[in-house]
């Protein structure tokens, strides 16, 4: 029995002063269900993805869904996590319940908020989700971890400031289509390439405009059976999916090839019969500027060490053969740990079915690839999506 996704919600990320997790979560269980058409009752489960870590001083908080509508109540809730991927982990878990043949509709929430945690707690916290014993002095917290993985990549295949500059500049465009994201401002090539005051180095060879946003929000979607939601006014199928996951300290892998996200995708692809030819677009994890370059490589869109090539020849603007990041990525629509996953399924939801908005809408997609990971490449998840009604 397959999955698919028959409604969703959606905050705008950033600064959310207003906002709680609690209300974050409540805001986007009630609407997502509104958007599906059903009400609580029908639910059969929940699943919350939801990192913490320290940002929040409420843990336990798989019961927050429940505040959204008392018939939710005595359903059964799972919080999961696995760092920067939890929100992928989360719909994963609910399209195995209903694969299982454990529920009918599922309801799938991911949120975080980060900004009301003091900057240096913020890298200390994030750093928990790298592998201690080595990492756990690096300077500049998870921004230090890629800047590592950035030099080393620059000393194995040459300086790729170039690429980096033009990824960041291309995902800033295109999030300002994106009226969830937030920041909707076209930084230009040039400020994205130059060192300035106001985009400093942050760590190695990563400037400011080379890293994603510390940020707030959440996302929720409703999964169905096929059965069921081929009788809802619309529904977007699993074709493929895919969960690899590799060792945690860098030291026992080589960092720079991305292995586990490269299986995961070849997985997902065989399973969904297609080859990356055939997908309309990708939204890929850019927590960082040198994860988009090494996963053109990891999804099988350049061969190892040639990465550059996909951003230089234009093949992954909104306008090329593989648009990446249509949303903005991480790096413009932000990357409140918990929700992103999550976020990822339900922009690429819209895309196909046509619901993206004015601006951000590709013409006409078919497929599309998701990968979301935690940590540097540890926890990685591939969605392979088509609309089926």
């Amino acid at each position: 029995m397959s999955a698919a996704i028959v409604g969703w919600a959606h905050t705008p990320f950033g600064k959310q002063d207003a906002e709680t997790v609690e209300s974050l979560i409540v805001r986007v269980a009630t609407d997502a269900l509104v958007d599906a058409g059903i009400t609580a009752d029908q639910v059969d489960e929940i699943v919350l993805g939801h990192y913490n870590a320290g940002f929040s001083a409420q843990d336990f908080t798989a019961s927050l869904v429940l505040q959204a509508d008392p018939a939710l109540r005595f359903k059964p809730t799972t919080r999961v996590e696995n760092a920067c991927a939890t929100g992928s982990a989360a719909v994963h878990q609910g399209v195995k319940a209903i694969k299982a043949g454990g529920a009918k509709i599922v309801l799938v929430v991911g949120v975080e908020q980060m900004t009301k945690t003091p900057g240096p707690e913020i890298g200390k916290y994030l750093l928990k989700a790298s592998y201690l014993p080595e990492d756990g002095e690096t300077q500049g917290g998870f921004a230090g971890v890629f800047g590592k993985i950035a030099a080393a990549y620059f000393q194995r295949h040459g300086d790729q400031s170039d690429a980096l500059a033009m990824i960041a500049a291309k995902n800033h465009k295109n999030g300002v289509e994106n009226p969830y994201a937030q920041m909707r401002k076209d930084l230009g090539y040039a400020f994205c390439r130059e060192e300035s005051e106001k985009n400093p180095y942050v760590a190695g060879p990563l400037k400011r405009t080379d890293c994603s946003l510390v940020s707030d929000g959440a996302a929720a979607i409703v999964l169905a059976d096929e059965a069921t939601a081929l009788e809802m006014r619309r529904a977007v199928g699993f074709r493929g999916m895919a969960h690899v996951q590799d060792f945690l300290p860098m030291s026992k892998r080589d960092i720079l090839k991305f292995e586990g996200g490269a299986l995961a995708w070849q997985k997902a692809l065989a399973e969904a019969g297609v080859t990356l030819d055939d997908l309309s677009f990708v939204e890929t994890h850019d927590c960082f500027t040198i994860a988009e370059l090494i996963e053109y490589e990891a999804m099988g869109l350049t061969k190892e060490g040639e990465g550059a090539r996909a951003i230089k020849e234009g093949w992954t603007q909104k306008d090329g053969k593989l648009p990446v990041n249509v949303s903005g990525g991480l790096k413009a629509k932000g990357h409140p740990i918990g929700a992103t996953g999550v976020s990822m399924h339900v922009l690429s939801a819209m895309q196909l079915t046509g619901e993206a908005p004015e601006g951000m809408q590709l013409a006409e997609p078919r497929l599309g690839g998701i990968f979301n990971m935690g940590g540097a490449a540890v926890a990685n998840y591939v969605s392979v999506l088509e609309r089926i009604k």
